[in-house]
């Protein structure tokens, strides 16, 4: 997600270091890092695209950490503590220094007990949530080429008066999760812990189990589109801060997670804003940064995307404006349909959306969390063709009830689960999808 870009020590790929671009330019050059991304280059140092020596190092990361008890491996059917392609995301960072990468994932492993994570993503509350959506950036629910997620960032809208009301959200006891009423962290922070999370629990894992190139890879990074027109000098340097926390965050515990950030509608003065802005990353971070020109916008995001993962207002075909939810591809439709809420009445917009909140995505089911005027909505909904409803595709809201139908099954059994994405109930009357207890998810 931009700017909340994560700090990386790998090195630019060949084709960005052996390009003819001006290396006095502060621009890096789209041309050379989309014919990098439509090739295979891209992905070494991910899983099963390891050199020998770094598979070799994954081995010993692993080892390393089991014998620190940070990491328990796959045993008697149970899976691993945690995925390779998370362990490998600490290795790039370090540029597969074994000692690098177990400082880093020591720290985020003890950073995430300490601020016990995985119980706030669980217990947020869905409207806090939602509120911290809209202020960051957000997933428009298409991907790129490559099946990576697309993320905007409309800068403009971060103005003081939306500040100041997103602020004043804060002041609700409701609006802090239980667990996390005595927490010593801004709430603002803990709201975006929460997002982060949802980026690698929810929309990671998704886009993973769709259709793409290179299926084997698992995807771990997002691309993002930052919209900066509109945006003078002083709200620029007010959002310093705003902006600052989320990089640090991103530095420190969600590594290698940026694939590209395009900067668009930069004002004549950005310049002067990227020389304090890029001090928070590292050159191999900077190095994934792109300021477009207006010429440049739409033939560098086509090379990118296809027209129909764009936004209108950047040269796409996608009726997708900043602040809606996610509007699913034909394939995420396929497989997470059910998720989708027809528009709510005086909503501007027609089709369904994806609903709101903290979502966590386990293959063959989708774990509903966070809660609703305190009280919990966690639940197990099935996932995948049979269960997916309406595609988002065609415009046409998806049903929230149907009436029952004993003579057939399926149909009430849809109906069912569209009403369970509505209804919260306590845990005593939730029932999961396979039977099996509820998963904890670590991603760091």
């Amino acid at each position: 997600m931009p700017f909340w870009g994560s700090k990386s020590s790998q090195p630019p790929a060949e084709s960005d270091a052996s390009s003819t671009h001006d290396e006095t330019d502060p621009r890096n050059d789209p041309v050379a890092s989309a014919s990098q991304a439509s090739g295979t280059a891209w992905l070494a140092g991910h899983l099963n695209h390891l050199t020998e020596d770094q598979e070799k190092k994954l081995a010993e990361f692993k080892k390393l950490c089991e014998e620190k008890k940070y990491y328990t491996p796959e045993q008697d059917g149970e899976k691993a503590s945690h995925e390779d392609a998370t362990m490998l995301r600490f290795l790039r960072a370090r540029k597969f220094d074994i000692d690098g990468a177990w400082g880093q994932f020591k720290d985020t492993e003890d950073w995430r007990k300490e601020n016990a994570i995985e119980a706030l993503y669980e217990n947020i509350d869905v409207e806090s949530y939602d509120a911290a959506r809209r202020m960051y950036p957000q997933w428009t629910g298409r991907r790129d080429r490559r099946g990576i997620p697309v993320y905007v960032f409309e800068i403009k809208h971060l103005n003081s008066k939306n500040m100041a009301a997103y602020n004043s959200t804060m002041s609700s006891s409701t609006s802090t999760t239980e667990t996390h009423q005595s927490s010593k962290v801004p709430q603002r922070l803990l709201r975006l812990f929460a997002l982060y999370e949802n980026l690698l629990n929810f929309v990671m894992p998704l886009c993973s189990a769709l259709p793409r190139p290179n299926p084997e890879t698992p995807i771990v990074t997002s691309t993002n589109i930052v919209d900066v027109s509109g945006v003078g000098l002083k709200q620029f340097w007010n959002l310093k801060g705003h902006m600052q926390d989320a990089s640090v965050l991103a530095t420190a515990h969600y590594p290698e997670t940026l694939d590209r950030i395009f900067i668009i509608g930069a004002p004549s003065f950005f310049p002067t804003v990227w020389g304090w802005i890029k001090r928070w990353f590292d050159p191999g971070t900077t190095s994934k940064i792109f300021i477009l020109s207006a010429a440049e916008v739409k033939p560098t995001l086509t090379s990118f995307m296809d027209p129909s993962s764009i936004p209108k207002q950047y040269g796409g075909d996608l009726d997708w404006t900043w602040g809606d939810m996610p509007y699913l591809d034909e394939e995420a439709g396929k497989l997470v349909g059910v998720l989708e809420e027809a528009p709510s009445q005086g909503e501007t917009n027609t089709r369904p959306s994806l609903i709101k909140g903290p979502l966590l995505f386990k293959d063959s089911y989708v774990q509903i969390l966070g809660k609703v005027d305190g009280k919990d909505r966690k639940r197990d909904v099935p996932v995948g063709p049979s269960s997916s409803g309406t595609s988002s595709n065609n415009g046409a809201p998806v049903e929230q009830e149907k009436e029952q139908q004993p003579s057939e099954a399926s149909a009430e059994d849809d109906a069912n689960e569209k009403v369970l994405l509505q209804d919260p109930k306590s845990d005593n009357e939730t029932a999961t999808a396979n039977g099996d207890s509820i998963p904890v998810q670590v991603a760091a």
